[in-house]
């Protein structure tokens, strides 16, 4: 194997570790993969440049500064095949061509009240607006968003580094108009929810900013 190919293979041996593990720092991308620092370094730095990594705070490590990790931006989970996106768009063009645009509404109503059930109820013993801000973003973490919870002066961001649903969102923008009622109805009266960011706008992630009323 030549260098070019070696240093390709490592690059996707890094992009996979990430997709199967979760967000990684170097020194543990090194030593899971069995090279060196150095060399897991000139990868990552390659990898960011073409942003299909980016560099965050590795969350959950109590008290000091909290290190680099590596993880997966929208670009670099599409690397991976998504066998359940074109099976998804051609379930939302069948219903449109069955049922019309009405009934599309009326599926995307119906799941947006399926997970403001469950929401609520992982959310009924959170009392401030951080908590259920952390807590949401928990949830959208567990179901593939790569979603955290920032504190921005008064105000909270929930910020998804990747939708798993990007392919449906994309054949009908009524999901993203869901999702930001969702999240609005679980978090309360007391704050507003507004989107700052939207990956079907161009951007690198979505994010929305939850102000107090």
């Amino acid at each position: 194997m030549n260098l070019e190919n070696k240093s390709e293979a490592t690059a996707e041996r890094i992009l996979f570790q990430l997709k199967t593990v979760g967000p990684l720092s170097t020194a543990t991308l090194a030593e899971s993969l069995g090279l060196t620092a150095e060399a897991v370094r000139q990868q990552v730095q390659k990898l960011h440049e073409s942003e299909l990594i980016v560099g965050e705070a590795e969350r959950g490590t109590g008290a000091g500064r909290p290190r680099q990790v590596w993880a997966l931006t929208a670009t670099g989970h599409a690397r991976f095949p998504d066998t359940h996106a074109q099976l998804a768009v051609d379930l939302i063009g069948s219903v449109r061509q069955l049922f019309g645009d009405a009934g599309v509404d009326r599926l995307i109503d119906a799941r947006r009240e399926d997970n403001r059930q469950a929401y609520l109820d992982q959310l009924k013993n959170a009392r401030s607006i951080g908590e259920r801000v952390r807590r949401l973003a928990e949830i959208r973490q567990r179901e593939g968003y790569m979603a955290r919870a920032e504190r921005d002066g008064s105000d909270w961001l929930l910020i998804e580094d990747h939708c798993p649903i990007c392919a449906a969102a994309r054949a009908c923008q009524g999901f993203c108009r869901a999702e930001l009622q969702l999240f609005q109805d679980v978090l309360g009266p007391q704050v507003r929810v507004e989107r700052e960011q939207h990956l079907l706008a161009g951007a690198r992630r979505c994010s929305y900013r939850v102000s107090p009323r």
